[in-house]
């Protein structure tokens, strides 16, 4: 009897020893965290989706902002939005993957604020389809945006970085980017490469005063899956990954958690910011069991739509659900359409 007890009693102690640690922890962490009011942050893709939520959390820490997306009126959009705060906006039409109009894009911003101090790199598109009816091309396209997006900015920002020997770059990986996920073939391959970019930048940029934080989100409710772009069975494959992003949290974070969680990591110079629980979880098993992760994705797979007999390309979520929208569909999804009209994800055709 004594013995056990003694046991629990020891168990209880390293319990509460650990729980301490951690809270010491985090407590000389939020003493560390850097004052970012007055800074200039650049945030690409920030017109709407996880872009946007972050673009009014760096404004709610007092950041000058610089936004760049594709679409022109839907920059204007989010600028006008983001300065009834009474934040100083600057809104750059840019494509990411186009090193000569990141180049002007930099400058731009370069010339107007004096400095771009923080880079955020979030612009990212996303074909969900079986690999046997994704192209070629459609490698390529999120290549380009989702890998080349995140080099080109970052080239331009690093020699005034290095010159002022100070500075934050933070790249909006993926789970996927750890773990390759069946239908996702293109996003994770682009976003493996992009870990791969991020974590070495961390290593090599170690003594010039820039930190490099690499954020690793699970399924995230932004709205996303209304553009991201769909194949194969384009109707059931929409069905599969639409629920998955309005699931609730843990499930999914919302993008205002998710937005807060990253900007406390760039305050803090954090190597990485992963999130939810289950993508730690999952990033680490797949780290300590590769085969098994493997193995068990596979039997995921069996469970996805099959290719269909001829390849048809692929449409934007919006478009599909528009084929399939019904009260059951709707109602499974309220929480993805919430988000979605929140971050300016709904299409302006609809």
């Amino acid at each position: 009897m004594r013995d056990g007890l003694r046991r629990q009693l020891s168990m209880v102690a390293a319990g509460a020893a650990l729980g301490l640690g951690a809270a010491a922890r985090e407590v000389q962490a939020r003493d560390r965290e850097a004052d970012l009011r007055g800074a200039v942050a650049l945030v690409t893709g920030g017109s709407r989706g996880l872009g946007l939520a972050l673009s009014w959390e760096l404004a709610r820490e007092g950041c000058r902002l610089a936004i760049c997306a594709r679409d022109e009126s839907e920059l204007q959009a989010a600028r006008a939005d983001l300065e009834q705060s009474g934040t100083e906006v600057l809104a750059v039409p840019c494509d990411v993957a186009d090193p000569t109009q990141v180049a002007a894009m930099v400058e731009a911003v370069t010339r107007h604020y004096g400095r771009i101090d923080i880079l955020i790199n979030n612009a990212g598109i996303m074909v969900v389809a079986p690999v046997e009816t994704v192209t070629r091309v459609d490698f390529e396209r999120v290549m380009d945006i989702n890998f080349w997006g995140v080099l080109n900015p970052t080239l331009e920002v690093l020699p005034g970085m290095r010159a002022r020997g100070a500075g934050r770059i933070v790249n909006i990986t993926s789970i996927g980017g750890k773990i390759s996920v069946p239908h996702l073939l293109p996003y994770s391959c682009a976003k493996f490469a992009a870990v791969g970019l991020s974590e070495g930048l961390r290593t090599e940029l170690a003594d010039t005063g820039i930190s490099v934080t690499t954020v690793v989100p699970g399924l995230m409710r932004t709205g996303s899956h209304l553009n991201a772009e769909f194949g194969g069975q384009q109707e059931a494959e929409y069905r599969w990954f639409a629920l998955g992003a309005s699931a609730p949290y843990p499930v999914a974070v919302g993008a205002d958690r998710a937005a807060r969680l990253i900007v406390r990591a760039v305050k803090r110079g954090q190597a990485e910011c992963t999130y939810p629980l289950s993508a730690v979880i999952a990033a680490r098993l797949s780290g300590l069991l590769p085969g098994a992760t493997t193995n068990a994705l596979a039997v995921i797979d069996r469970f996805l739509p099959q290719p269909p007999g001829q390849v048809a390309g692929t449409r934007p979520g919006a478009a599909v659900e528009a084929d399939i929208e019904g009260p059951v569909l709707r109602a499974a999804t309220i929480l993805g359409r919430s988000a979605a009209e929140k971050y300016k994800q709904i299409p302006r055709s609809r």
